[in-house]
């Protein structure tokens, strides 16, 4: 009984969640990574910096990590996608019992985590080499002087549309919740931002609100990060993997001069975007693609 509803879960998670995430890896593949739970257990075995955290399912379990270790604090549902029902940073008691609530809406089981303001990447493994670096962002516009924040959303809006990223990459829509996040900031629609002057219009680093990618130069990577995600993927004896992490200064440097945590690992990413980026030059990426497709599985219809 309790494998049929697991079953019917994915399945349902899969429809609904997962169009577009790639199918290259096993089941036992994906079953061993496929919560957030797991990845910090891998991270831990391969002494691998990942976040200060735990699991909860009481909401008063992920109070004491808070009076333990402070906040800015994430809290995200244990199995999910995209940043769904993911709250960070969250900075007090208000923000955090709202956050550790409505996160059950996903996902019975959450994490808690620690906050690290730093540079957010995605990186893609397969055997034995790297093959696409993303610098992530949030949705944000950069100040002119003149336009006002409505107006460079229009203006970025159209800028994506001609550089045909639509509809991988999304607009930036003038929502309630944008309206907010400026409102925290002391600003509106009218605001007019100063020449070079990074305006971040939402706190989630995800496609859907409107957030961006940047193709980075892989090469660039050092060579002990490298060691790191490669080290992953033989330990997972995966085809493929998607892994994000957060690097303080940014990934060019070692992980051993500077705070860094990664964050998940995932065993279906989703590699439409590493075609579509707003920043950077797009990488061909056909190579792999046809490497992939020659892989055979017996399981990948089952969850």
């Amino acid at each position: 009984m309790k494998k049929t509803i697991k079953k019917f879960i994915y399945q349902w998670i899969e429809k609904q969640f997962m169009d577009g995430c790639s199918h290259y890896n096993s089941l036992d593949v994906r079953k061993s990574c496929r919560s957030k739970q797991q990845a910090r257990k891998i991270f831990k075995l391969l002494h691998i910096p990942h976040a200060k955290g735990m699991v909860f399912f009481n909401p008063f379990k992920a109070l004491g990590f808070v009076k333990e270790y402070g906040f800015p604090v994430v809290i995200k549902p244990n199995v999910s996608g995209y940043s769904r029902g993911s709250h960070f940073p969250i900075r007090n008691f208000k923000e955090f019992w709202k956050a550790a609530l409505f996160v059950k809406i996903w996902w019975p089981s959450s994490i808690i985590e620690e906050y690290l303001e730093g540079k957010n990447y995605r990186v893609v493994v397969v055997k034995d080499e790297i093959m696409s670096v993303l610098r992530r962002y949030q949705p944000f516009v950069a100040g002119n002087g003149k336009n006002t924040i409505g107006e460079l959303i229009d203006l970025e809006n159209k800028k994506r549309k001609k550089m045909s990223l639509y509809p991988v990459i999304h607009p930036i829509l003038k929502t309630n919740q944008i309206k907010n996040f400026l409102k925290k900031q002391d600003l509106n629609w009218k605001s007019v931002p100063g020449t070079g002057e990074t305006i971040r219009l939402h706190n989630k680093i995800a496609l859907a609100p409107g957030g961006v990618v940047e193709t980075l130069d892989k090469d660039a990577m050092a060579p002990e990060n490298r060691e790191l995600f490669l080290n992953l993927l033989k330990k997972l004896d995966a085809n493929i993997l998607g892994i994000d992490a957060i690097f303080e200064k940014g990934i060019e440097t070692s992980y051993k001069d500077q705070k860094s945590i990664f964050l998940e690992i995932n065993s279906r990413p989703y590699l439409k975007m590493h075609d579509y980026p707003r920043f950077g030059t797009k990488h061909d990426l056909q190579p792999y693609y046809q490497t992939l497709n020659q892989i055979k599985l017996s399981d990948s219809g089952i969850f």
